[in-house]
């Protein structure tokens, strides 16, 4: 029998430690995301019990989604695709001498969504499963479809028109292998290699890693980080002057979690770009009203994501997909019978999150100073170390040298890119949706064959009111550039 407070156990804290450690450290390196860590992992558990299992996987992935920040705002790579708004908002900081409190905001703001998405999973199971049921694909693919186009106009400054041409050739970069529905290959050319399309993590890191080493060694005097740490941990005061983000972006993170497929990314996205408008500040100077409203999101996302996942067996996201294969593999089968073939596992798994927050906080607290200081090396030591991790990550993915030619490709694209005034973040979250977007649109125009564009409407209200959404960002991005 399963309790709440059997996860507070002192081997379990023990484990939740190593847990959070190796998956902040995991995190923290460009290319080896949540996702993949909670892959390799899951043959790792089927020799544990199943609370040791759960209490390590859990504390895993909660520290990987803060470990992709320690990258984003020290190197300007991004560790996960998700914390690509936090390197926009936060490397401005660390260039500043900032690294230290960046770090620190960053980690409150996981620590804060983390807990709203907890207890938010505890207590509001039936009301927000409810909503989640109600999208269908048609709804998926255009709430996707708004994601892209609302990153878009938000990353270009005064030129929307280029941040939404730079999301348009990441969606048409997601359609590059085999299609989904009838197999049809598309913009492969022949090559075997293109079957499956382009690497995502290939391309994350060249297009955030290789083209920052590149940039910089154009430069006569490369940057460089101050040794200077100074506060890492924002006061309460300092922190919570940003309620009404803070507030927003749990909220948004956790809508989104509850969507199958949504995914922490479009969460970060989304919330970033929801701060600009409201504030009325671009986060991409500096901001760390930038960096509470991506990480906020991205872990009120978690807690999001595991409803669906534990009550209907529906995986919210991806990595919460391999959270359900460890359980599935040690023979807990989720889904709404979860609590009558495994009477307490639901509150056991409660405690392990509660345990999970705070292994993330107080690990990731000790390690910031340390970090702060490695990256602030000589650009002649750090960038050879940095080249090496990035290869490696590409390479890892698929054991293939294509991706590591996939990866400079896209590093010279982004270069190109970001001397022409085109954001090169909309792209990004173009090819990580552009997928889920193509398979959603395809299904349902399958499910509405035969039907007129009005009884479309009339029968999806909910896609009706995506649609006036998506229409007000296009008309909206266009009045503020005239």
């Amino acid at each position: 029998m399963y309790t709440f407070s059997l996860a507070f156990s002192p081997f379990l804290l023990v484990v939740a430690a190593c847990g959070s450690l190796l998956g902040i450290i995991w995190g923290a390196m460009p290319g080896l995301s949540p996702v993949m860590a909670m892959a390799l992992l899951l043959g790792l558990t089927y020799k544990m019990g199943i609370p040791v299992a759960i209490t390590f996987l859990l504390s895993c992935f909660v520290g990987a989604n803060y470990g992709g920040s320690i990258s984003a705002i020290t190197m300007n790579i991004p560790g996960t695709p998700d914390s690509v708004p936090t390197q926009m908002a936060g490397f401005p900081l660390a260039k500043r001498g900032q690294a230290g409190l960046a770090l620190g905001t960053a980690l409150t703001g996981c620590t804060v969504g983390s807990w709203f998405g907890t207890f938010a999973l505890i207590a509001m199971v039936p009301i927000l499963l409810d909503i989640a049921l109600r999208f269908t694909s048609w709804e998926m693919a255009l709430l996707f479809l708004w994601a892209v186009s609302l990153g878009g106009a938000l990353t270009a400054g005064e030129s929307p028109i280029k941040g939404w041409i730079s999301g348009w050739i990441g969606l048409l970069i997601a359609l590059i292998g085999r299609e989904e529905i009838y197999g049809y290959e598309r913009f492969t050319f022949g090559s075997m290699h293109l079957l499956l399309g382009l690497s995502l993590v290939a391309s994350v890191i060249g297009t955030f890693g290789i083209v920052e080493i590149i940039d910089s060694l154009s430069e006569p005097i490369p940057y460089r980080l101050p040794e200077k740490v100074g506060k890492i941990a924002p006061l309460p005061r300092e922190f919570f002057r940003y309620w009404r983000s803070i507030i927003r972006s749990n909220i948004v993170g956790l809508l989104i979690g509850i969507l199958p497929a949504a995914g922490a990314t479009m969460s970060a996205f989304v919330s970033y770009g929801m701060g600009e408008r409201a504030t009325r500040k671009k986060f991409s100077d500096g901001d760390l009203e930038g960096i509470v409203c991506s990480e906020v999101a991205g872990n009120s996302n978690i807690g999001g994501a595991l409803l669906p996942t534990l009550v209907l067996g529906i995986p919210g996201s991806a990595g919460t997909a391999m959270f359900m294969a460890a359980l599935n593999l040690h023979g807990v089968i989720v889904g709404p019978m979860i609590e009558r073939e495994q009477p307490g596992i639901l509150y056991f798994i409660y405690g392990c999150l509660f345990i999970a927050n705070f292994a993330m906080y107080f690990i990731g607290l000790a390690i910031i100073k340390p970090t702060v200081r490695l990256f602030s090396l000589p650009r002649e030591i750090l960038f050879p170390i940095i080249t090496l991790i990035c290869v490696t990550g590409a390479y890892l993915e698929n054991s293939d040298m294509f991706d590591v030619y996939v990866m400079f490709g896209f590093g010279i694209l982004a270069l190109i890119m970001r001397k022409t005034g085109f954001p090169v973040a909309p792209m990004v979250l173009g090819i990580i949706l552009g997928d889920m977007l193509d398979g959603n649109l395809r299904r349902a125009f399958v499910t509405f064959e035969g039907m007129t564009i009005w009884q479309i409407l009339s029968s999806r209200p909910i896609g009706m009111v995506l649609i006036i959404i998506l229409l007000f960002t296009f008309i909206r991005g266009l009045y503020k550039k005239k």
